[in-house]
């Protein structure tokens, strides 16, 4: 609560500031990305180095480098030559918190990131659940639930709300885990980088012998260009799981919404944005 309390001033300075349609668009979109880590945000950086965008990542005066705008310009024409750098509101443009232009873009790309990862897994866990494979035992808090016939979403329904909580709080501490260990992504960490377990024992309740990233360290001798190469693969993937996910849910709820999947995926009358 105390952090919460002591963003809400630069909240509602950011707000009063927003005039024009176009800043409205940009809060929209930028409230979209905050989700549950507004809470766990660093403190402002009152000594933050001037906004200078070159070739280079800015320094930050806690000794770690953000991204700038070139940044993302480079990572875009690696990614999608065609495409290339696309931002028509002009976000990267945007401050948060009162923190400098470059801590927000590391912001705004750690939440891409992250909700590109989720969308990965939703999309995956969409498709596995739609073929009907699931764990073989039951709930946690529950008999076993029959899911033959049930749409994924009809499925999280039917689960019993003990092994619902169970799934948010796991997730809620891995959020909690990744802000707090390590070099945090608006004070020079990388953008996306999960802190392994094993490093931030005092983090932890007790000892986890695999990391959530690489777990049997399989890139662990991995070269630069490689890591380079899967970072721009992860990025173009979970923009496509994002358009993914969200289309299969869209066709279910509104039937013919998506016309490339119309009459292929069960309707859906529950509510989606209503998980409990």
């Amino acid at each position: 609560h105390a952090t919460q309390q002591r963003f809400h001033p630069h909240i509602t300075i950011f707000v009063k500031e927003l005039s024009s349609k176009e800043e409205t668009m940009k809060l929209a979109v930028i409230a979209s990305l905050l989700g549950s880590v507004a809470a766990f945000a660093p403190a402002p950086n009152t000594g933050r180095a001037t906004t200078a965008v070159n070739s280079d990542m800015v320094p930050n005066t806690e000794g770690g480098k953000l991204m700038t705008k070139d940044d993302l310009i480079s990572l875009a024409e690696k990614s999608n030559p065609v495409l290339k750098y696309w931002d028509p509101i002009d976000l990267t443009s945007t401050t948060i918190f009162g923190e400098s232009n470059e801590a927000t873009i590391s912001f705004l790309r750690h939440a891409e990131i992250k909700h590109s990862r989720v969308a990965m897994a939703a999309f995956v866990g969409y498709v596995v659940q739609s073929n009907g494979i699931h764990f073989p035992w039951r709930q946690l808090g529950g008999d076993w639930v029959e899911t033959a016939g049930l749409s994924p979403p009809e499925q999280w329904d039917a689960m019993p709300d003990a092994a619902k909580y169970q799934i948010i709080c796991f997730v809620g501490f891995l959020e909690l885990f990744s802000e707090s260990a390590g070099t945090h992504y608006m004070r020079g960490g990388a953008p996306g980088r999960y802190p392994n377990f094993n490093d931030y024992p005092d983090n932890m309740f007790h000892s986890v012998p695999f990391n959530l990233f690489d777990p049997f360290r399989l890139s662990k001798n991995a070269s630069a260009e490689k890591k380079e190469l899967g970072l721009i693969k992860e990025m173009n993937n979970g923009r496509l799981a994002m358009i993914g996910i969200i289309g299969c849910l869209t066709e279910q709820k509104i039937e013919g919404s998506v016309p490339v999947i119309a009459g292929l995926l069960k309707h859906y009358d529950g509510e989606v944005m209503n998980p409990l």
